[in-house]
């Protein structure tokens, strides 16, 4: 049976113009052929019965790269992906292997069931294999793609670091999932006559060989934008992109340099160690739901063209509405939050070895304000420098109370107002006719028709209004000190 599933798969004798999808469910034991995936993420299955008013199969073109791109897009909608194995034949012979391969599962040991792994069909990419209705818990429901076996513990001692170290600082979970570090991990280069100290990002990649690999990614004092990446010759607005948000907005044609493959990708800043970070576009997935706004087609189009979107009426955690920009982050593989001012909290993190008068400053922006705590939208625009409105504050009789902050960069303390002093101050901007009087009476500000009237001037006036203001204007005061 093994050997007819091979055949099935690989014979090219009989020159199919396509092949199709059988499925096997690990919960049922059962075969069935593949129609599609529905709206849902729910697989699309028929009995393997031959009948001319059966409903379509899927049919792909059995070339390699063409299967491997199809069946990695195919998989990544499915909702359960992992309860199924899936099995390439041919479709002239999908029936009759289906039926054969039903035979066999059911006589088949659990020892004989795992050879079938042998022949099954995985993506070509299987970092995120499962789909992500929100945008909370980005990898909490990915599976692993390393086993902490596969790592090569002696080239980790070389840098200093083990097993425990790495799981102490919360870095293994990100490495077994396929992922870079979250934070910056502090390694040792012994080389015999020096020792260096650095700080870098630590991933595990699969090499030509099959075997795992130790990847670092240094800190770069800024990214290398000038240069050509993969073949794509930054604009002026790609690199004010990456330099500002850290992503660069938009898909890019770049070129694999081992096979010279086309790929449309979105490019990204790693914040932490100014790396380019690139990203397939077939890879990306957009999440039906963000916080409690549903995404239209439209929306999820501009998040899959890698541009930003600006969303308000969002839900936290706590409940409390809010407002974001959101684009998917080609280093994080996710959609992520975009802030105000995210490239300067981004870069605090960054250089918060290098730069601490960074972090220092961070520390002086206060999170509490009478013992209300904001949450990260508000203190994000509160460390901006921007007016925040609060509620739920309360005097010290118990009555509650609400406001309006605003951080003072200069005086290192928070301005409260009951009106928002934005509005005010635009309700109290002078009108364009009163600009000479305020020029004069409030501003010290002359005018040389009238700038030796005492009294207030009227409204618009730009010369003495009568006799009495003439004379004062004629007369010439003594200077101090000065005989005449």
């Amino acid at each position: 049976m093994e050997q007819e599933i091979i055949n099935a798969q690989e014979s090219d004798e009989l020159k199919p113009s396509a092949d199709t999808l059988l499925v096997l469910n690990i919960h049922t034991n059962q075969v069935e052929m593949v129609k599609g995936v529905d709206k849902e993420g729910n697989l699309q299955k028929v009995p393997p019965q031959e009948k001319e008013d059966s409903d379509p199969l899927i049919r792909v073109d059995k070339h390699g790269d063409l299967f491997s791109n199809f069946f990695s897009n195919f998989y990544r909608q499915l909702k359960n992906p992992t309860h199924f194995n899936f099995f390439k034949v041919s479709e002239y012979d999908a029936v009759n292997t289906a039926k054969d391969l039903q035979n066999y599962v059911d006589q088949a040991s659990s020892e004989e069931k795992e050879k079938l792994k042998d022949y099954e069909v995985l993506p070509k990419n299987n970092n995120n294999p499962k789909n992500q209705n929100t945008m909370d818990n980005n990898t909490d429901n990915q599976e692993y793609r390393f086993q902490p076996e596969q790592i090569d513990w002696k080239t980790m001692e070389k840098f200093g670091l083990n097993q425990e170290k790495l799981e102490k600082m919360n870095a293994m979970d990100s490495l077994l999932r396929g992922f870079k570090t979250n934070t910056l991990i502090p390694i040792t280069i012994n080389l015999g006559t020096a020792v260096s100290k650095m700080d870098v990002r630590l991933s595990l990649q699969t090499g030509d060989t099959g075997q795992v690999a130790v990847h670092l990614h240094g800190i770069r004092k800024e990214p290398t934008l000038n240069n050509k990446f993969l073949g794509h010759q930054f604009s002026d607005e790609d690199k004010k992109n990456l330099r500002e948000t850290g992503n660069m907005g938009r898909v890019v044609d770049l070129v694999n340099p081992k096979t010279d493959e086309i790929i449309p990708s979105v490019i990204s800043r790693d914040r932490l160690t100014n790396e380019l970070v690139a990203y397939r576009a077939e890879y990306m997935k957009i999440p039906d739901e963000i916080k409690g706004i549903q995404l239209d087609e439209h929306q999820k189009q501009t998040l899959l063209e890698g541009a930003s979107l600006y969303l308000e009426g969002m839900i936290s955690k706590k409940g409390e509405l809010f407002d974001a920009t959101v684009q998917f982050n080609a280093d994080k593989r996710y959609v992520e939050f975009l802030f105000n001012n995210n490239q300067v909290t981004q870069q605090s993190q960054q250089y918060h070895h290098s730069q601490p008068q960074t972090q220092h400053m961070d520390k002086e922006v206060p999170r509490v304000f009478r013992e209300k705590e904001l949450d990260d939208s508000q203190y994000e625009k509160f460390k901006a420098g921007q007016t925040v409105y609060v509620d739920g504050l309360t005097d010290a009789k118990g009555k509650a109370y609400q406001g309006y902050i605003t951080f003072n960069k200069e005086t290192s303390k928070t301005d409260f107002s009951f009106t928002n002093p934005n509005k005010l101050k635009e309700e109290t901007k002078p009108r364009e006719d009163h600009k000479t009087q305020t020029a004069v009476n409030t501003q010290g500000n002359t005018n040389e028709a009238t700038k030796n009237v005492k009294e207030p001037l009227e409204s618009k006036q730009q010369q003495p209004a009568h006799k009495q203001q003439e004379d004062q204007q004629k007369k010439v005061r003594k200077p101090r000190g000065q005989k005449l």
